[in-house]
């Protein structure tokens, strides 16, 4: 009796066993290779700071349009003592992407092209990833067109689409959104910049040394020490074999708005060198060097507030030493002064855009 149950119940089990196992091989020989996919994991992008990859046709890419996005988007980084460019650009074809399907996974993505080739690839692409409505929307409007795709082959990609229906109106959108697209970019690589910046931690006893003593907060990295301590100046630096890094911060007396002027940033900036910046022969000085490089000045925000930024290139005074230097001064109403503040680096015989990024990042941080 109990044999016979026994028999039939190990018979009933192995039964659902052998249905349910051909009804998992069902299901997974229907599954398409989309449906596959998207159980697997989207990979995260990757790619050096400041590099773009350009999709577009190898005629756009050798013609005036990729001149002209060469102009753009290699432009001088400002201002550094050798010319390095805003981005590091490379050429990227549509039969590239499916060649070395790695390419896909890069962070930034500017993709040009003439919707008005029925032939090109890379308009075929546009077509399909905006979609029939809007580009029609486009086409019945001013023929030019741009937009954000994020997140396409990658999490934390971005695409940059930037077309027109001719060669004429492609150049004009290519100058039209160039500084959108610039910014845009550089907000998305703002993070790898804090990563990078404060790889090692923040000097948590120095940011409340600079509290203290000029009334900012301001994030500085592990790695920097306390150079100069005056009354109303401060000077922080980090030294390595091959980089100097620096940062002023003075709090000057307000008397009125002429203060907040290109000659005034120019002329602080000069007094401190001359003051407290020096090589280690005598008789030397740190000044601004607008002969060989002219230095900027324009009107910007810190913190909210309205400021100055000045950027240039400093040398020291007979001797050979030099590099590039960013400075802000900003009205405080809180306290009825000026804040100064500058970063400058000393790295000779190396690149020095990501260099001054880092130290535009720290000085961004201020709040007062």
């Amino acid at each position: 009796m109990h044999t016979s149950i026994n028999t039939t119940m190990a018979l009933f089990f192995s039964a659902m066993r052998y249905t349910g196992i051909c009804c998992l091989i069902f299901l997974l020989s229907n599954c398409s290779s989309e449906g596959v996919q998207r159980f697997q994991e989207v990979p995260t992008a990757f790619g050096r700071l400041n590099y773009v990859a350009v999709i577009c046709d190898k005629d756009v890419w050798e013609g005036p349009i990729g001149d002209s996005i060469r102009f753009y988007y290699q432009a001088a980084y400002p201002i550094l003592p050798q010319p390095e460019p805003i981005f590091d650009l490379r050429h990227v074809s549509i039969d590239d992407l499916r060649k070395e399907p790695v390419i896909r996974e890069l962070r930034h993505f500017l993709v040009i092209a003439n919707l008005g080739d029925e032939t090109s690839p890379t308009a075929r692409m546009i077509r399909e990833d905006i979609g029939a409505e809007k580009i029609r929307s486009v086409q019945e409007g001013d023929g030019m067109g741009s937009h954000i795709v994020r997140n396409k082959w990658a999490k934390n990609q971005s695409l940059f689409y930037v077309y027109a229906f001719d060669e004429e109106k492609l150049l004009q959108n290519i100058v039209a959104s160039a500084d959108v697209v610039i910014k845009n970019i550089r907000q998305r690589d703002s993070k790898m910049i804090e990563a990078t910046t404060f790889f090692n931690g923040e000097n948590e006893s120095i940011e409340a040394e600079v509290r203290t003593k000029m009334k900012v907060d301001m994030r500085i990295p592990e790695d920097f020490f306390i150079a100069l301590n005056e009354a109303d100046v401060m000077w922080l630096r980090r030294e390595t074999p091959d980089v100097s890094a620096n940062i002023l911060l003075q709090r000057v007396p307000y008397t009125d708005r002429s203060q907040l002027s290109a000659e005034n940033i120019k002329a602080i900036r000069d007094s401190i060198g001359r003051k407290y910046v020096s090589s280690s022969l005598p008789g030397t000085y740190m000044r601004i060097n607008d002969v060989d490089l002219p230095c900027f000045v324009e009107v910007t925000t810190l913190n909210g507030d309205y400021a100055l930024e000045a950027r240039g290139i400093w040398d020291i005074v007979n001797d050979f030493m030099g590099g590039p230097f960013v400075s802000y001064l900003v009205y405080d109403p809180a306290k009825a002064d000026l804040l100064f503040l500058d970063g400058f680096i000393h790295a000779p015989g190396k690149d020095k855009r990501e260099l001054m990024q880092q130290i535009e990042f720290i000085l961004q941080t201020a709040k007062y």
